[in-house]
């Protein structure tokens, strides 16, 4: 396998300095350059092959979210992982919005990160765990709360388990109901949130304060 070619984008340079570092040490993995706003990303994606940009939300001059939008306009095979901070949930719709694929909060475990970018790499998306354990938390709170977007009381349940990340089998069979149903219910929540995936239906539960974070 060819190796991933990897944009550390943070307006920190310390920060850049150590995952630059980390990242040294897997073989899979190329440094093509640092940033330290959106413009130095746009001038090296111009100037370098890149394939994932480890992009921080928070920058001086251009921030994390118009610089990805303004990476997939040119280049739309690039991949986005936002690199965030805990308070900046507000921010993750606009970021998917924009083309990210992919969240890691900035204290991942570095296996975590390699993990991340592999995933996205290969097409898929990827949500931090420790943000997505912090998420279900505050469904599990306030699931019998909710009434937005005229959810159910079983499509509530069922988006709790899909956020588990359980299979629709096992929602079934952990709910004592068909596979067919938990497909069903599944495809609502989808159409009814309007979301691609589960990243995206976590995330517009997340700006539609359908939970708290």
């Amino acid at each position: 396998m060819s190796k991933i070619k990897i944009v550390i984008a943070d307006d920190h340079q310390l920060f850049r300095n150590g995952l630059r570092i980390l990242l040294d040490a897997f073989d899979d993995f190329d440094i093509a350059g640092e940033a330290g706003n959106g413009e130095e990303v746009l001038k090296i994606i111009h100037n370098s092959k890149c394939h994932i940009i480890l992009m921080d939300i928070n920058m001086p001059i251009m921030d994390g979210i118009e610089a990805t939008r303004r990476v997939i306009e040119i280049n739309p095979g690039i991949k986005i992982i936002a690199l965030s901070m805990y308070g900046e949930e507000e921010y993750y719709h606009s970021m998917v919005e924009a083309g990210a694929k992919g969240f890691l909060l900035k204290d991942s475990d570095i296996n975590e990160v390699k993990d991340a970018i592999i995933t996205v790499y290969n097409g898929g998306n990827y949500f931090s765990q420790v943000l997505l354990q912090h998420v279900i938390q505050k469904i599990r709170a306030r699931e019998t709360e909710t009434k937005h977007a005229n959810l159910s009381k079983r499509e509530r349940e069922i988006l709790l388990k899909i956020c588990e990340g359980l299979s629709n089998q096992e929602i079934a069979d952990n709910l004592f109901i068909s596979k067919r149903t938990v497909d069903k219910h599944r495809a609502n929540l989808l159409s009814k949130t309007q979301s691609k995936n589960t990243a995206s239906l976590i995330l517009y539960a997340i700006k539609n304060k359908l939970i708290e974070v």
